[in-house]
């Protein structure tokens, strides 16, 4: 299996589709102006405690107030809770956290009222974003998450990935990270560390130890509470250092500064691969170009087909999500019902699996397979969804199918899950009912770049529209197209834009701004 990371940055959002095969696996967008906030950490002050639910609420700058329960303080609380005030009472010098004396051991069976106040400075980090009325999750544990090591302040052990099974390559890295580590931090090694030479992961365990330090020379400086004292890498390079792996072929990036992001990135992770990063200049949507629009229109919405007219039916609601497999319009055979049943729930259960990667469904997930009477089968099909899940990085649990054909699975949830919109407004009336001839669309495009040549004095235009109107543009040896070129003197280029709607348009300078043309009723 080949994989390619397509990476779409805009003015407004960035937006990453991870592929395999071809096919679309995994899908992330955000606004530019949102920060990635899972990992982050800040100093801030607790505003309520509640002891019926053993936790308190915390300030962190987010619209709702963040929640942290008295098991996410971590064992090792009172060890930071003293370093805070430390660094915090001398706000000149570094305090070196090798120096620094451990303190007891904060057991799980505490209040939360016996530790902690209202007003008192707590440093911690977003453990799962704020999902639908819901803050932000914290915890006090705080942790530096590298490709090959995660490092962990106040540990005083190495852990190894139980991926690992060989006992002589664990025991290979303890001994390599043992001797290396400072005094007074822990490391998990992550499973992807496995056979790595003493070098790499040297190194980056020096890139994680100067985050550390950055962090704690932000602690000192702050002054007005809550501070972010540290922020988690960029989309495009948080999604690489989980997902990468020797398998990429291609990292396609349509923005230069991206680019050289992601180069940099790679040159740390894997100097070998960094030709992989290649940057996109053509003029096609790099989305369009590798057939990632139609496959998110095809792949989110509430219905979903996957299988000769089998098709899903997926609902959220606040507790949990509700997955409905139903056999749609399936041509009959010779092959008997049951056989029908498990073939259509065996397809259902591979989409099933990418469905819940690509929206990043978490939480509770309910399935209404398609009943079948055989044991066989019902233990089949469990096995087969526990074989498919393994490629899931978000930490899950399945069950076997009850009495009545549903199957449960839990699901980590850190962010909430990927809603993509696929409907599209009206383009011909904008929801008011009434539309103009479609036959003087063409007439529209040319009256704006009348505008835009005679009155705007653009030279040089790029305009995007549907694939058809794509299509209607450019037939005949002279074409609209050339028409428009020889009346107005100018550059045109005419490019097809799957995202479009029908009757939709986008004109772009020769600075890659797009120009807003749209008329006042276009704009309600």
């Amino acid at each position: 299996m080949t994989s390619e990371l397509v990476i779409d940055t805009q003015k407004e959002e960035i937006s990453i589709a991870l592929l395999e095969d071809g096919k679309l696996m995994e899908f992330q967008k955000e606004q530019q102006q949102q920060s990635y906030s899972a990992g982050n950490m800040y100093v801030a002050k607790v505003k309520k405690l509640m002891p019926g639910l053993n936790a308190c609420f915390v300030d962190v700058g987010h619209e709702r107030d963040a929640f942290l329960h008295f098991l996410d303080l971590g064992p090792n609380y009172y060890s930071f809770q003293k370093y805070l005030k430390q660094v915090t009472g001398n706000r000149k010098r570094p305090l070196n956290i090798s120096k620094t004396n451990r303190q007891p051991i904060l057991g799980k069976d505490g209040a939360i009222q016996d530790v902690l106040k209202v007003g008192d400075e707590v440093l911690v980090q977003i453990a799962k974003e704020p999902i639908s009325t819901k803050g932000p999750r914290l915890n006090c544990e705080i942790n530096f998450a590298g490709r090959l090591l995660i490092l962990l302040p106040f540990e005083n052990k190495v852990s190894v990935s139980g991926k690992i099974k060989s006992s002589t390559e664990r025991n290979r890295l303890k001994q390599i990270i043992s001797s290396i580590l400072p005094q007074n931090f822990g490391v998990i090694v992550r499973t992807v560390a496995e056979g790595k030479r003493v070098a790499e992961l040297d190194q980056e365990l020096k890139v994680l130890l100067k985050r550390w330090e950055a962090t704690v020379a932000a602690v000192q400086k702050s002054t007005h509470l809550p501070a972010l004292v540290y922020e988690e890498t960029s989309r495009s390079v948080g999604l690489l250092r989980d997902l990468f792996n020797p398998s990429y072929e291609a990292i396609h990036v349509n923005d230069p500064s991206t680019y050289e992001e992601v180069r940099d990135y790679l040159k740390v992770i894997a100097p070998e691969k960094e030709n992989i990063v290649k940057l996109y200049e053509g003029d096609i949507p790099i989305f369009d170009k590798f057939a990632v629009t139609k496959q998110i229109k095809s792949a989110f919405g509430k219905t979903v087909t996957f299988k000769r007219g089998a098709y899903l039916v997926i609902e959220h609601t606040e507790a949990l999500h509700v997955i409905d497999v139903n056999s749609g319009n399936r041509s009959k055979n010779s092959e008997s019902q049951e056989l029908g049943a498990f073939d259509v729930n065996i397809g259902a259960a591979d989409e099933i699996a990418r469905q819940l990667r690509l929206r990043d469904i978490g939480g509770i997930i309910i399935i209404d397979f398609i009943d079948m009477a055989e044991a066989e089968h019902r233990d089949q099909l469990y096995k087969h969804m526990m074989e498919i899940m393994k490629q899931d990085r978000s930490r899950h649990n399945i069950l076997p199918l009850s009495k009545f054909g549903l199957m449960q699975i839990t699901r980590q949830r850190v962010r909430p899950a990927m809603d993509v919109v696929v409907e599209e407004e009206c383009p011909s009336c904008f929801g008011t009912g009434h539309i103009k001839s479609s036959l003087l669309f063409t007439d529209t495009l040319e009256r704006k770049i009348k505008i835009l040549v005679t009155e705007l004095r653009h030279t040089k235009l790029r305009l995007y529209v549907h694939p058809y109107v794509y299509a209607y543009i450019n037939q005949g040896l002279l074409s609209l197209k050339q028409r428009w070129r020889m009346r107005y003197g100018l550059n045109l280029k005419i490019l097809p834009d799957q995202s479009l709607a029908m009757l939709q348009y986008k004109f772009v300078d020769k600075a890659g701004e797009e120009i807003d043309m749209k008329e006042e009723h276009e704009m309600l």
